[in-house]
């Protein structure tokens, strides 16, 4: 069964794999477009409608998509702080990105096989229950979010507010992902689920899911360009994020008390869960608007976006698999602070030694325009 779990995380990778190994056959950016396309319109709004048909909500796991939502505006809240330590700039299209994607969590593609097959299934629907706090968040609060910041990057800041509403109503509408939603909740409203459904349609639907994850793999291959230096800031953002995601475990299980050693190894498993597609949604859609009303300072970078998706899946798969193959050894609060003080050293590597760099090369700019100019004062005095 672990053997399975790692199979199939490894498989995840083979795609992107896949799909660097198969940037040559695509010769020009449209053609890589039209599966982005594909995935948004089709593959994305089926798998969101079909996860939203799909809530069982157990009353007495409730508090779990509390846990989850407050576990996301802790991310949020503390990724401007870790950017400006890197080095991004303020408020600019690469920060907003990774400000939006950074709180996102993808339990499905990273931590629940692991979960299933390292705590059980008792512990996959506690994972399923603390995602639907994950899903709102991801998929209304983010939402709301990017539309705010592109109101305040475009034209928007001397609109009238119903001007706002009437753009905001519009995007909501005529969204493919949104539709689906609103048509799912709708849904959900009158008890109606994923079984109530003709047998036609939910096939329909399940099969257009089933190529969403190899499509949005393929496509993170295809369209994503990391060069050394973001390699790098983008790998330690990762591990700020990952160390940032433990210390607020650690803190929950030391104000809780919580002592049971599968429900701590379940909860550094979600919390590590790899940053999700659905934010890339919400980046595309307001990347189309701005296309259409010729914008040329961007809100997002969607090559920032597909880095940081094509970088969190195999960190967040080794981080998830070491924590639980190493059974009750990260059940130990002591242990705990051990790996997330490490994670922030690892990330801190390349930021600090980005500060000595400029130091050093301040000083040495600094010492030589001063022999300059005693060089200089010894000519005229001799």
């Amino acid at each position: 069964m672990m053997y399975e779990a790692l199979e199939k995380s490894l498989s995840f990778l083979i795609f992107i794999f896949i799909g660097i190994l198969l940037k040559w056959r695509f010769s020009n950016k449209e053609e890589v477009n039209g599966i982005k396309t594909l995935i948004l319109t089709l593959a994305l709004p089926a798998t969101i409608f079909i996860a939203l048909l799909k809530i069982k909500i157990d009353s007495n796991l409730i508090i779990l998509p509390l846990f989850a939502i407050l576990f996301n505006t802790i991310l949020f809240s503390v990724s401007p702080i870790f950017l400006s330590f890197l080095g991004f700039s303020k408020n600019t299209s690469v920060s907003n990105t990774a400000k939006l994607l950074l709180p996102s969590l993808a339990p499905g593609l990273s931590c629940f096989p692991f979960i299933l097959e390292f705590l059980g299934d008792d512990y996959l629907a506690k994972a399923a229950m603390a995602d639907l706090g994950n899903k709102f968040f991801v998929l209304f609060l983010l939402y709301l979010v990017a539309i705010r910041w592109h109101y305040a990057n475009v034209l928007f800041k001397k609109a009238s507010i119903s001007n706002k509403l009437k753009s905001l109503l519009k995007a909501l509408v005529t969204e493919p992902v949104n539709i689906f939603i609103f048509a799912a909740l709708i849904l959900v409203s009158f008890g109606i689920t994923l079984e109530n459904l003709p047998n036609y349609i939910s096939t329909t639907l399940n099969r257009l899911s089933l190529i969403m994850t190899p499509l949005v793999l393929l496509f993170i291959g295809l369209a994503v360009k990391i060069k050394r230096k973001q390699f790098f800031q983008i790998f330690s953002l990762l591990m700020l994020r990952a160390s940032i995601a433990i210390f607020a475990v650690l803190a929950i299980i030391s104000l809780l008390d919580i002592s049971i050693a599968k429900d701590i190894l379940f909860m550094l498993a979600f919390s590590l869960s790899a940053c999700s597609f659905w934010p890339f949604a919400h980046i595309s859609s307001i990347s189309s608007m701005e296309k259409d009303i010729n914008i040329e300072k961007r809100t997002f970078d969607i090559d920032t976006a597909l880095s940081i998706l094509a970088l969190s899946l195999p960190i967040s798969v080794l981080l998830i698999l070491g924590i639980l193959s190493a059974h009750d050894t990260f059940t130990n609060s002591t242990n705990i602070f051990i790996i997330a003080f490490s994670l922030l050293i690892l990330g801190s590597i390349y930021p600090i030694t980005r500060l000595l760099k400029k130091t050093l090369v301040s000083k040495f700019d600094t010492s030589f325009i001063k022999s300059n100019q005693d060089s200089g004062q010894e000519v005229k005095a001799n």
